[in-house]
C-alpha cells in the first residue's frame, strides 16, 4: 500500500520548480531552518492565481518573502502584493530579497503585529494568503473577510499540524493545545461562515482554499443577502 509520504514525494517529482533566484532562497531558507511553503502549496498558488488572476494580494506572514516572490513571478502583470512580517530579524532579509529580485515596487512590507496592521488596513484584495502564527488566525479572521474582496481567494496553509488536529486535545503536548484548540476553530469557521465556500486539503501541511460568496458585506462578522 502506497503511504502518503511515498504520494506526496512521487507529486513533487513531477513539479517542474521555479526561477533560479526562487531556488536559491528555497535553498538557503532550508539551510538556516526558515519555514516557507511547500512544493505542493506552491504549486496550488501558481493554480490559484492563474485561476483567479488578481491586481492585489495580501500576504499575512512573510518570513524572507519566499512566497511573496513566487506570487509575483506568477501573477498577472501590474498585480500589487502587500505582505506583513513582524519578526525583525526576517523583515532586512526580505527587503534585500525584494531588491535582489527587482520586486520593491510591486510589494509592500509592513512592519509589525499583523492583528494592528490588519486592523488599521483599508482596501479590497483578490487573494489574501494566511501563513502567519497557526494560533493567531481565527483572530486575523474579522479582518481578514472585511478585506477580501466579492470573488477572492483566502488561501490558508499549515491547517493540519502535521495530523494532530485530528487528536483530542489532551493527546497534543501541552504547550500545543492552545493553537490545537484555535486551529479546530478555524476551520469550523471557514466551513460554517455563510459568506464563504470552503475546501480543505491535504496538500503540503494541510491547505484551505475559501472563496468569498457575491452578496453584500455588512462586516468582518456578517453576511447578507
Amino acid at each position: 500500500m502506497m503511504t502518503d509520504e511515498r504520494m506526496s514525494a512521487f507529486i513533487d517529482s513531477l513539479d517542474t520548480g521555479n526561477t533560479p533566484f526562487l531556488d536559491e532562497i528555497e535553498r538557503q531558507a532550508k539551510e538556516t531552518n526558515v519555514p516557507i511553503i511547500r512544493t505542493q502549496t506552491q504549486s496550488l498558488i501558481k493554480l490559484l492565481l492563474a485561476v483567479r488572476k488578481p491586481t492585489s494580494i495580501l500576504e499575512v506572514g512573510c518570513a524572507i518573502g519566499f512566497s511573496a516572490l513566487l506570487m509575483s513571478e506568477y501573477a498577472p502583470e501590474g498585480c500589487r502584493i502587500t505582505t506583513i512580517e513582524k519578526y525583525e530579524k526576517r523583515i532586512p532579509i526580505a527587503k534585500e530579497n525584494f531588491r535582489r529580485a527587482g520586486r520593491e515596487g510591486q510589494i509592500t512590507l509592513l512592519e509589525g503585529d499583523a492583528a494592528e496592521i490588519l486592523r488599521e488596513l483599508d482596501g479590497s484584495f483578490d487573494f489574501i494568503f494566511m501563513d502567519a502564527a497557526k494560533g493567531q488566525y481565527i483572530h486575523f479572521l474579522p479582518d481578514v473577510l472585511r478585506l477580501l474582496g466579492e470573488g477572492g481567494i483566502l488561501l490558508s496553509d499549515n491547517v493540519l499540524q502535521d495530523g494532530d488536529i485530528l487528536e483530542s486535545r489532551f493527546a497534543v503536548t501541552r504547550r500545543n493545545r492552545t493553537i490545537h484548540s484555535r486551529m479546530r476553530e478555524y476551520l469550523y469557521e471557514l466551513k460554517h461562515r455563510p459568506e464563504l465556500e470552503t475546501v480543505i486539503l491535504q496538500a503540503g501541511d494541510g491547505v484551505t482554499i475559501s472563496v468569498k460568496k457575491d452578496g453584500k458585506r455588512v462586516s468582518g462578522d456578517q453576511y447578507e443577502k
